[in-house]
């Protein structure tokens, strides 16, 4: 069993692996600079790492795929730069907490421009 913040740890030194596999390392055209890692979450047995990445192009699913393609690859590179017993099994998944953030604004916005309007219209029909 693993401390917490041990799995933490390797969790964030994964994430400095393939964010810098990303940048210089890694030569499907599929991925482009336009990707990068927002969280990595280990597993308590170390068997899995869940890495969330953000990719701001139109064609996410493509990225995601060569992602999913390199995988081995990445899997190897994490091998040799941390010295683990069992190296963990990246597991690629989108983050969309910046659309979901995007998405999120936009409709405080509408609301509080209706707020405005609202306001204003009782004012001159309490004048």
């Amino acid at each position: 069993m693993t401390s917490r913040n041990r799995t933490r740890r390797i969790a964030e030194e994964i994430k400095k692996v393939i964010s810098k596999l990303l940048i210089d390392g890694i030569k499907d055209p599929r991925i482009n600079t336009m990707v990068s890692v927002t969280d990595v979450e280990v597993t308590n047995d170390l068997r899995y790492a869940f890495t969330y990445v953000s990719i701001l192009s139109e064609n996410k699913e493509e990225v995601l795929e060569g992602l999913k393609h390199a995988g081995g690859f990445i899997r190897r590179e994490v091998g040799k730069e941390i010295k683990l017993r069992y190296i963990p099994e990246i597991v690629f998944k989108i983050d969309d907490s910046l659309d979901r953030g995007m998405y999120m604004d936009e409709l405080i916005k509408k609301v509080t421009k209706h707020d405005m309007e609202n306001s204003s219209s009782n004012e001159e029909v309490g004048e």
